[in-house]
């Protein structure tokens, strides 16, 4: 059936309703198209510039970096302007291309590509579990020292899963730290029981320096995802170093 477009007369053209609703879906389809050569485009470029990244302290040390060099080396024409942070910072407002984050709030505003999953490990070193013994269950803790990280002066609890319910549990340490790999550190010494992201120990685990505790209450946190401010037209030197950390933990993230 044949619909009028246009209003014509001899002195003016003027859409009728349908035709403006034409005209509409036929702008968005133009810009679709504008948008996927635009994509295509950058999938072919480069990257080159500066990339300006923040990643968490520890996890930055041990699994970030160490990836970004070898982006680097791959990528002459880029360079890198890297802070190391444990706070979430306003991408947009900072001016920051690109956060690698362990968990932390949803941001409408943001784009997050989840890249590992993530979780924390009880654990301390074998010299003070046998002087000590281990802890079999929740309650046990309190029979023990433990080293705990502090956040801007307040202890973090400590996480588990119990009966099928996650739950939180205040810890006293006696000793409190505000840096996870100082942290981290104190349980190599033998100083008590830590719980810490399992990207921060598990060498230490698969090397016999520490050793698990209480794994039937292990429960899965918010995983490590890449986190963007929202645009148009991702450049490529950020979709290439998310893709590039993607490829490398492909099999499985360093910790795991």
């Amino acid at each position: 059936m044949a619909t009028r477009l246009i209003h014509r007369t001899t002195r003016s053209v003027a859409l009728t309703e349908e035709g403006r609703l034409f005209y509409d879906h036929a702008v968005r389809i133009l810009c679709e198209v504008e948008d996927a050569e635009a994509a295509l485009a950058h999938r072919h470029q480069a990257p080159k510039g500066r990339l300006r990244l923040d990643a968490p302290i520890a996890l930055g040390r041990s699994h970030i970096l160490p990836s970004l060099y070898r982006f680097l080396a791959k990528w002459p024409e880029l360079e890198a302007d890297v802070t190391r942070s444990d706070d979430y910072r306003d991408l947009a407002a900072d001016g920051v291309d690109l956060a690698i984050r362990v968990g932390g709030p949803t941001d409408s505003g943001l784009i997050r590509r989840v890249l590992a999953p993530h979780h924390f490990i009880t654990c301390a070193a074998p010299a003070y579990l046998e002087a000590r013994g281990q802890p079999a269950a929740i309650d046990d803790l309190q029979h023990h020292d433990k080293v705990v990280f502090t956040v801007c002066g307040g202890v973090t609890p400590w996480r588990f899963k119990v009966n099928g319910e996650d739950r939180e549990v205040c810890v006293n340490g006696s000793l409190r730290l505000n840096n996870s790999e100082a942290v981290r550190d104190a349980a190599l010494a033998g100083l008590g029981l830590v719980q810490l992201g399992a990207f921060l120990v598990s060498e230490d685990i698969r090397e016999g320096r520490l050793k698990p505790i209480l794994i039937d209450y292990r429960r899965e946190e918010a995983p490590v995802s890449a986190v963007y401010p929202t645009r148009r037209h991702l450049s490529p030197k950020v979709r290439m170093f998310i893709d590039h950390i993607r490829a490398e933990w492909s099999a499985k993230a360093p910790w795991t």
